[in-house]
């Protein structure tokens, strides 16, 4: 199985190729006479201003009416001296003071002759068409050689006598007037004479003297007419740094798409430039195909440059093309269509891969749930989605009868025996049925454990929603098909810290040049990785911070940044000095940048904006940093250099977690130093499985009666100031007069001595069971999971119900947490996420009082 390129026409069985393309055109004429729409992509000849933010052509030094190089910022002859002054140390302010404008080689638009108002003019140095200037040569010559003397310029101009206009170029895309009596304009007169006259266009004999002096009309002489319209029909306009883009000759929908995709590309946040000369191009290998759409192109016969852009403009026009009902027919889901875009990826998701139409529109519509209720924060989850159903599909169309296309012939054996295809493709490294990427041709991957979650539990979640919404019954799919589908198990192994020689391989002086050589463009990669190491931070943490992602408080190093997994903004840690000037060092790299793109610093308020470690392309504000594609890409390339193994960046904050802990932090520390969710999420970094990870002092004994007592909730213990001598006096040791159990607690005696449980160990529903604070998570969890039993019930009655039988747990929660909150505990006891065996006996969990104790102490007090 093959992917296809992704449509870009809706598909309608009832609509017809004409009133389609009418349709098409009759939209984008809408648009383009819209009132907001840039009146300079019009008209079929545009003349694009010279400073445009996306399409400016004219060049950066000031006062040079020259054209820009294509894809540098300067002509020809500014950039050969920009290039020298810079590998001789300079800098692009003293470029730009120096730098001398220069004049235009040729007229970007010819005034008119000085004699022939209709006629443009042939010559800069006298402004005179070619006609007059010929006849003003020989003038001027005679005058010399005859009385030695130059002729009166003045007086020739006044006694000569005009010619008609030669109308508008024969060449059918060039927008220029005639300015010879072949009918061309001076460029193309002179590409015809280069290509050796085709069709053999001749003027008589002394035509001038006809159109000077007598005024009378010329005609042409042809060898071959025909040869000659051909060569006029098919010709290409002349390539010109002007900013002159030329339409003509392009079929109405072509000239439409073309116009929309260049407006809509214009507002595109920090759009890459379109050098204009590169868009006459793509006109032009349109009008050599004979396209009467972007859609009829074939973008491998185009130039490379030219299919670039075709494709961005295949993407523009898909979104007003396509509605969310088309998109479902043509097989693929635009995010865009939702209002959501993510990051360096399409906006548009091929479901092409999945063959059998009742799963691609389950699919499509579950994508489409997400995206309407909650989209997920990346695209990942919507293609491991994927990943899962094109596998499905491309499994049934292989086992299944009616290659899975009838829902009525599947059952619970075809998706058992779907699985055990995968676990055994999984155990023995084969490859996949599915291709679900469209990069790197038509070859599957090798399924391994991970890719068996993936493709697990993207099956599950479309089909159970399926069953959920009712609308497996609608289509007549089997239940037992859907429930046989199972969970997408995650398995995957922790990354381990850097081992002793692999850490010191990743800082040795000599490697880091290696990486530094690496980056030839200077975006700071040796910076980032230097920076991971000594912060620990996540990658895309320190690959996105801002230029102003450094400063002093009380003289002490910060490094600020945002953690944005977690949802916490401008965080702020220690850095060592010798960083500190690194990134220093980083960010005057940057501004140069920007002062080199603008030609002057940036503002204060454009600092704030700016990335630290800017991308190179498609970034002309400087706000977007480079990818973490980019840094990961170039790391991995580094370590293979290296020869020291496998090894990953994310390495460097799971050994800075080790390390800290194995130097007296706590979980605590850690998870506030790196942040991390929870401690449970901190204990994952920290790799000490033999280390108790207790937290000392992190939160006191706290009880309250389990759900099964007569008052669930009520406080048994608590954690209330007091002396040391009284907090002795009153202590339990829970390590003596209470068992662990599942959530809580066990204080009935004979259990706590070791004797059998006489209630069947029924915890939840004992009067002897109790709540501890370093239970509320768990407690959390469990009213969680309550609720969503009762949010699907069959009717309400169930629900009812199943909230009854949970009551008295939710009040022994919520007076856990008013207890909890009373001693301003509440908020460690949600941040910790710690259970095991061993921490029951430590100090934080193991010490209670008694709430008759507790209450005497009270009485005395108020006494």
């Amino acid at each position: 199985m093959t992917l296809q390129p992704l449509p870009l026409l809706p598909i309608g069985p009832q609509r017809s190729a004409s009133r389609e393309v009418g349709d098409r055109l009759e939209l984008l004429h809408a648009l383009i006479a819209a009132p907001t729409f840039d009146p300079v992509f019009r008209p079929d000849t545009m003349q694009v201003p010279e400073n445009h933010p996306v399409f400016g052509w004219i060049c950066r030094v000031p006062g040079c009416r020259r054209g820009e190089e294509s894809m540098h910022e300067y002509c020809n002859v500014h950039e050969d001296q920009w290039r020298t002054h810079r590998d001789a140390g300079g800098n692009v302010v003293d470029f730009l003071r120096t730098a001398k404008p220069l004049p235009t080689h040729a007229w970007a638009d010819a005034p008119a002759c000085l004699i022939c108002p209709d006629v443009p003019a042939w010559s800069q140095m006298s402004g005179l068409c070619f006609l007059h200037a010929d006849r003003w040569n020989k003038r001027s010559s005679y005058q010399r050689r005859k009385h030695g003397q130059a002729a009166d310029f003045e007086a020739w101009l006044a006694a000569a006598s005009p010619l008609p206009s030669f109308g508008k170029c024969r060449v059918v895309v060039c927008p220029e007037k005639a300015d010879h009596p072949l009918g061309m304009c001076r460029r193309h007169k002179n590409r015809y004479e280069r290509e050796g006259r085709p069709g053999g266009a001749r003027l008589p004999e002394n035509w001038g003297r006809w159109l000077l002096d007598r005024g009378k009309p010329i005609g042409l002489d042809f060898g071959d007419e025909d040869g000659f319209r051909r060569w006029c029909s098919t010709t290409a306009p002349i390539s010109r740094s002007n900013g002159k883009l030329s339409l003509l000759g392009l079929q109405p929908l072509l000239k439409a798409e073309i116009k929309w995709a260049m407006f809509h590309h214009a507002q595109q946040p920090d759009a890459p430039d379109w050098p204009v000369l590169f868009i006459q191009r793509l006109a032009n290998d349109c009008r050599s195909q004979d396209a009467s759409s972007l859609v009829d192109l074939d973008l491998d016969r185009c130039r490379m440059h030219s299919a670039k852009i075709a494709r961005r403009m295949l993407r523009f026009l898909r979104l007003i093309y396509f509605t969310r009902p088309d998109s479902k027919d043509a097989g693929f889901i635009e995010t865009e269509h939702f209002g959501v875009r993510y990051r360096h990826r399409d906006s548009a998701i091929d479901l092409g891969g999945v063959s059998q139409r009742w799963l691609r529109d389950l699919l499509w519509d579950w994508m489409a749930m997400r995206l309407t209720t909650d989209p997920p924060r990346s695209r990942n989850l919507f293609d491991f989605t994927r990943r899962g159903c094109v596998e499905l599909s491309a499994y049934l169309e292989v086992q299944a009868p009616a290659g899975g296309h009838e829902t009525a012939l599947l059952d619970k054996s075809h998706m058992d025996a779907f699985v055990a295809d995968q676990r055994h493709r999984a155990e023995h490294g084969l490859f996949g049925l599915g291709i679900h990427n469209r990069v790197g041709g038509s070859q599957p991957s090798v399924v391994t454990t991970g890719v068996l979650t993936t493709v697990f539990g993207g099956v599950r979640r479309v089909l159970r929603m399926a069953l959920d919404s009712g609308e497996s019954e609608k289509i007549g799919l089997d239940r037992g098909f859907i429930v046989a589908a199972p969970h997408g198990a995650n398995k995957t192994r922790r990354r381990r810290p850097f081992p002793d020689s692999v850490a010191r391989a990743l800082a040795a002086e000599e490697n880091l040049r290696q990486l530094d050589a690496l980056d030839f463009e200077d975006r700071g990669l040796r910076d980032i990785w230097e920076t991971l190491v000594v912060t620990g931070r996540r990658c895309s943490e320190v690959v996105e911070v801002g230029l102003e992602c450094l400063g002093r408080l009380n003289g002490l190093a910060l490094f600020w940044h945002d953690q944005t997994k977690v949802g916490n903004y401008d965080e702020a840690i220690r850095i060592p000095e010798r960083l500190y000037q690194r990134l220093e060092q980083r960010r005057e790299k940057t501004v140069a940048r920007f002062v080199h793109r603008h030609g002057r610093p940036p503002t204060g308020k454009e600092r704030l904006q700016l990335a630290l470690f800017t991308r190179r392309s498609r970034n002309r504000s400087g706000q977007h940093a480079v990818s973490y594609t980019w840094f990961s890409t170039a790391f991995r390339n580094w370590v293979a250099q290296l020869d020291i193994g496998h090894a990953v960046a994310h390495q460097a904050r799971h050994t800075l977690a080790t390390n800290l802990l194995r130097n007296g932090a706590n979980l605590v520390h850690v998870k506030r130093y790196l942040g991390q969710v929870s401690e449970r999420m901190a204990e994952h970094y920290v790799h000490l499985a033999s280390t108790d990870p207790r937290l000392e002092e992190a939160l006191n004994a706290v009880w309250v009666a389990g759900p099964g007592s007569a008052e669930p909730g009520l406080i048994l213990s608590g954690g209330e100031s007091m002396t040391r001598q009284q907090a002795e006096a009153l202590a339990i040791d829970l390590t003596r007069r209470s068992t662990p159990a599942d959530g809580g607690f066990c204080t009935f005696q004979p259990v706590v001595n070791g004797n059998a449980c006489p209630f069947n160990m029924d915890c939840h529903n004992c009067d002897k069971f109790v709540l501890s604070g370093a239970d509320l998570v768990y407690w959390h969890r469990k009213r969680e999971q309550w609720r969503t039993l009762a949010e699907r019930a069959p009717d309400p009655a169930t629900a009812d119900f199943l909230h009854d039988v949970f009551e008295p747990t939710a009040r022994a929660i919520d007076g856990l947490e008013k207890a909890l909150a009373a001693v301003d505990l509440l908020d460690d006891a949600l941040a910790l996420d710690l259970r095991r065996p061993q921490d029951y006996f430590g100090r934080i969990w193991s010490t209670a009082f008694r709430a008759r104790d507790l209450h005497r102490h009270e009485t005395e007090d108020a006494a």
